[in-house]
């Protein structure tokens, strides 16, 4: 696996002015890759919506303050240590489990704008959404062309738990700094690869999976440049992690105990890597009594990245993606917690997507009528899941 990209022929040179100035290319198939996959999503919101009039239920109230959304708003309102629950189980959870990035963005568009923060959080969502599938559009197109460029964007808007790309929460802008980090991984713009995985680090817990795929893409070149590597590559590693242990030190800080602080908080919500012991338990209730019909569509996303996770290895895909994309599957089949929240932390991880949409492309040239067929279904699928755990089964994510 390499951390360059796929060898693309050089263009024939080009007769001319030796001062001419080069003409910069516009991604090839962006336009229809971002019109499409907003039109994918904007589809989500209106089947959302037609599902929330039926149960009598208000559209923003329903994507703006769901589940963890109200935590982000209240951190975004009130800043840090102000809200905790107690559960059932005399557990405290604390505000202190969610991560800066994201609230903060609310809090500043709210500043400036006459937004509530409800409203303020969906702006921010939606638009990191498109930055986001911008970013996966560069990085098909960098490594296989438009065609795959289109194909990846698309799987990823039509994706059965894409509908958390619409509502309060974080994955939209995680995806967003994520795919542009990776993307300036690949084009060899380390202290921008760095800085954005910085970011990436503040926007939620499993952030430090950019950082991983940054360090690990820059030890290979260095090993490759037999330790000779630009200063930039240094820089840009060293810049990685930082958001990330940053937030957990902090954290650390204000609870008393500076490395175990944090992961005491995120003890509170049962979340923790067990190694898997917690996926096992739920497959074993799972088969041995039953369960909704949402838990059952959860044991298949995640089967299914798994299964992925193998096919990108053996398409050989470039090194930084495949180390993100294994650290969110590692994370999500090695870590406790609900697993009906598992699905929405595979969402970041488009490179998975990268055999299907390889896959779809090759399909298409000999049977453009099935693909056509497959995506229409899964655009179905998708639309018709995400408006089902919204509002009818309310699951939660």
């Amino acid at each position: 696996m390499s951390t360059s990209s796929v060898p693309r022929p050089e263009p024939a040179a080009q007769l001319g002015p030796a001062h001419s100035t080069p003409v910069r290319r516009t991604p090839s198939g962006l336009v229809p890759a971002l019109a499409l996959f907003t039109a994918v999503r904007l589809a989500g919101v209106a089947a959302v919506a037609a599902a929330n009039h039926a149960m009598g239920r208000p559209l923003v109230r329903n994507l703006a303050h769901a589940w963890d959304a109200r935590w982000y708003l209240h951190i975004a309102t009130h800043g840090y240590g102000d809200l905790i629950e107690i559960t059932r189980k005399g557990a405290v959870q604390t505000d202190w489990a969610f991560f800066p990035l994201y609230p903060g963005l609310v809090r500043a568009l709210t500043t400036v704008l006459p937004l509530t923060p409800g409203k303020a959080a969906l702006a921010v969502a939606g638009t990191a959404a498109v930055v986001a599938a911008w970013g996966i559009h560069r990085i098909g197109d960098h490594l296989y062309g438009r065609a795959v460029a289109i194909a990846l964007v698309t799987l990823w808007a039509v994706l059965p738990q894409s509908v958390e790309l619409t509502i309060a929460y974080t994955e939209s802008l995680f995806t967003a700094l994520a795919a542009w980090s990776l993307y300036c991984v690949l084009k060899g713009r380390w202290l921008w690869a760095g800085s954005l995985a910085a970011l990436a680090g503040l926007s939620r817990p499993s952030g430090f999976s950019v950082a991983a795929a940054v360090l690990a893409a820059g030890a290979h070149e260095a090993v490759r440049r037999h330790g000779r590597a630009p200063l930039a590559l240094w820089a840009g590693c060293l810049l990685a992690p930082l958001g990330w242990l940053g937030y957990v030190l902090w954290v650390g800080q204000r609870t008393g105990s500076l490395l175990n602080g944090y992961f005491e908080v995120q003890r509170a919500w049962s979340s923790r890597f067990d190694f898997g012991a917690g996926s096992l338990r739920f497959l074993k209730g799972l088969l041995l009594h039953g369960g909704g019909f949402v838990y059952a569509a959860d044991l298949v996303i995640v089967a299914a990245g798994v299964l992925l996770f193998c096919l990108l290895c053996l398409d050989r895909a470039p090194l930084a993606l495949v180390v993100f994309a294994g650290v969110l599957v590692l994370v999500v089949v090695g870590g406790s917690g609900s697993f009906s929240s598992k699905p929405r932390f595979l969402l970041p991880a488009f490179p998975l997507l990268i055999p299907l949409a390889r896959g779809l492309v090759s399909s298409r040239r000999e049977h453009p009528a099935q693909a056509v067929l497959v995506v229409g279904a899964l655009a179905a699928v998708s639309l018709l899941f995400g408006a089902y755990v919204m509002a009818v089964a309310r699951a939660p994510l």
